[in-house]
């Protein structure tokens, strides 16, 4: 009986190619595009927006604040939504929901409209890339998920990489307006190619309703976000201590009643997997790493550089084309050699383009980036669907929906915490850089700032370094027996 189990397992993955998944990857690729897209498009538009509405930076910084804080807050139900209604149902409707918040972002008239519809936005996108991610897995047997997932890992760091470049262009030549309605287009292929090709979830039991967690969970995740952000102004800020203060009880309250419930909201019985820890510790450091150059070197483009926002996005491009380029290559070596080895080459990569970069001077000849850009889209391509597939093969499949909402509100968490943690260590080097040089002026500035910015990429470099080290304790893929599929360490350690 089980050999023959076996040998149907092995017929069907021979008989899977990507081709025969095309249009449902269609659907997720054309939702995660858009979503991430958006995440980096109204940074560059930010000075824009605050001439129009006539109005400040603070009140204005509140765009991104709404959006993330409505983001952070509905992570945690993309489970148990499409568990009750159905993956596709939940699906289409958050990317519609996406969809018409970004047309209305375009029609704002006032800076408190802007900022709602925002919001609207963030409560649709929010639950996009866990769905994403759940259903990616899902698509494909278990000796090809490296290479579906890095197809769908494209969109995860083309979007971001691609934002500022479309942003700056649609700023110059066109309005503000169409950062937002470029979503309408993409948002209505996703709607219905999901509508017509995702597959309808089987029905069964309804998921236990998780109150407690339902009303936690947003506290926690949004709240913390916020803490974090406003950490950036100042620590001891009233915003950041009861952001800080609310997000951390909430959480600690989150986390003991998860471990009480039989069907949690979010399944935080996975950790109990070291495979699933080892995977998700190290997926955190790649986050902080990469989210912190990709902000990092923009900044350093326009305020030293003094590069436009458009010759800023274009000069990014060869990380992001490389970025595509090693993505399916590193999917296809998953399928046959684990995370472990690609995780070691892609962090060793993005440590060596770092390492360069912590030497830039304030005069230093653009052309010298273009080797560490190549080397940080290797590491990028190498690193990041590997690990997330890695992370997700550690965790049981019928817990799957619980484990990406898991996975992203941390993710959320970290990259908030990187991001405003390295550009306040930057601004703190850029003072300590002014103080040492002893004279006011802008090429003095320019070059305590370039300064700043070296010794800010050689600590993420070794936060990179220190990826290195942790890709060692991944463990090499098991083949479980009679399929030829690899497998992590067994879930059924995981308590259900």
């Amino acid at each position: 009986m089980a050999s023959s189990q076996n040998f149907k397992l092995e017929q069907q993955s021979e008989a899977f190619t990507i081709r025969s998944i095309l249009p449902q990857l269609l659907a997720l690729v054309f939702g995660a595009f858009m979503v991430l897209l958006d995440s980096t498009v109204i940074n560059v538009a930010i000075p824009k927006l605050v001439d129009y509405f006539d109005t400040n930076l603070k009140m204005i910084q509140w765009t991104v604040t709404g959006y993330t804080l409505a983001l952070s807050a509905v992570i945690p139900m993309a489970g148990w939504l499409s568990d009750r209604f159905g993956f596709k149902r939940i699906f289409a409707t958050t990317v519609a929901l996406f969809t018409i918040g970004s047309v209305l972002c375009s029609l704002a008239q006032t800076t408190e409209q802007l900022i709602l519809f925002r919001v609207i936005q963030g409560l649709g996108g929010g639950m996009v890339m866990p769905l994403v991610m759940s259903m990616g897995f899902k698509l494909a047997p278990a000796n090809k998920r490296g290479t579906v997932m890095a197809m769908i890992g494209i969109p995860l760091l083309m979007g971001p990489a691609l934002g500022p470049v479309v942003s700056g262009w649609l700023i110059e030549y066109a309005s503000w307006h169409w950062i937002f309605l470029i979503n309408l287009p993409i948002g209505i292929l996703a709607i219905f190619f999901s509508l017509r090709f995702l597959p309808a979830s089987e029905r069964g039991e309804p998921p236990h309703f998780d109150y407690l967690g339902i009303i936690l969970a947003p506290v926690a995740f949004s709240m913390l976000v916020y803490g974090v952000s406003e950490g950036g102004t100042s620590w001891t800020s009233t915003g950041a201590l009861v952001g800080l203060g609310v997000g951390g009880t909430a959480l600690i309250l989150f986390i003991i009643v998860e471990l009480m419930q039989k069907q949690p909201l979010l399944e935080l019985r996975a950790f109990r997997s070291s495979d699933f820890t080892r995977g998700i510790l190290l997926n955190w450091i790649f986050f902080v790493v990469n989210y912190g150059a990709i902000i990092m070197l923009p900044l350093y483009l326009q305020s030293v550089k003094g590069l436009s926002p458009l010759h800023t996005g274009l000069l990014q491009m060869p990380m992001a084309l490389i970025t595509g380029i090693a993505m399916p290559i590193a999917g296809k070596l998953f399928d046959k050699i684990g995370a472990r080895p690609l995780a070691m080459a892609g962090m060793t990569f993005y440590a060596a383009g770092l390492f360069i970069l912590s030497g830039i001077h304030s005069d230093s000849s653009l052309g010298l980036l273009y080797a560490p850009l190549i080397l940080m889209g290797l590491g990028a391509g190498f690193t990041l669907m590997p690990l997330n597939t890695h992370v997700l093969n550690s965790a049981p499949p019928h817990l799957m929906n619980r484990v990406t909402p898991l996975a992203s509100s941390a993710q959320q968490i970290v990259i908030s915490f990187a991001v405003t943690s390295l550009v306040g260590y930057m601004t703190s080097q850029t003072t300590d850089h002014m103080l040492k040089l002893g004279q006011a002026g802008h090429a003095n500035l320019l070059t305590a700032m370039a300064d700043a910015f070296g010794d800010t990429f050689f600590l993420i470099a070794w936060f990179a370094v220190t990826g290195v080290l942790l890709s060692l304790i991944l463990r090499k893929p098991k083949k479980s027996h009679g399929t030829g599929e690899r497998a992590s360490e067994s879930p059924t350690m995981i308590g259900h």
